[in-house]
């Protein structure tokens, strides 16, 4: 006869008061950082610029600084993941982003290793 045994673990609040704080601060931008291609390519399938787009990630939770936004949409633009292009809109200049076709097959590859990787991790947690 064989018994199974369900154990469910709380993470107490003395537990993750042992956590490194600033260990844990550095490995959760780690994390996060891989992600966030991965949320910039899927936001522009419709165009936006930076400003809407960063609107648009904080939206879904995903905040992120000016200063690590504009720095990734001109290296993905460099890598020919997007298309840029200088409009007027209410009197000002406006830079607006869009995937390039390049960019729309980069998105879909990711989205499918994504989907693995996650699938993994649930299995794993």
């Amino acid at each position: 006869m064989s018994h199974t045994l369900c154990v469910t673990h709380y993470v107490a609040a003395s537990e993750m008061d042992a956590v490194d704080r600033e260990l844990f601060e550095t490995m959760r931008l780690e994390l996060r950082r891989g992600s966030l291609v991965l949320a910039v390519l899927a936001c522009l399938r419709t165009e936006r610029y930076g400003y809407t787009l960063r609107q648009a990630l904080a939206a879904d939770g995903l905040e992120m600084e000016e200063s690590t936004l504009y720095p990734l949409l001109r290296r993905l633009e460099g890598q020919g993941l997007l298309t840029s292009e200088w409009r007027e809109e209410e009197k000002r200049k406006k830079r607006f982003y869009i995937l390039s076709p390049g960019g729309e097959a980069m998105l879909a590859a990711l989205t499918e290793e994504w989907r693995g990787i996650g699938a993994s991790l649930d299995r794993m947690l």
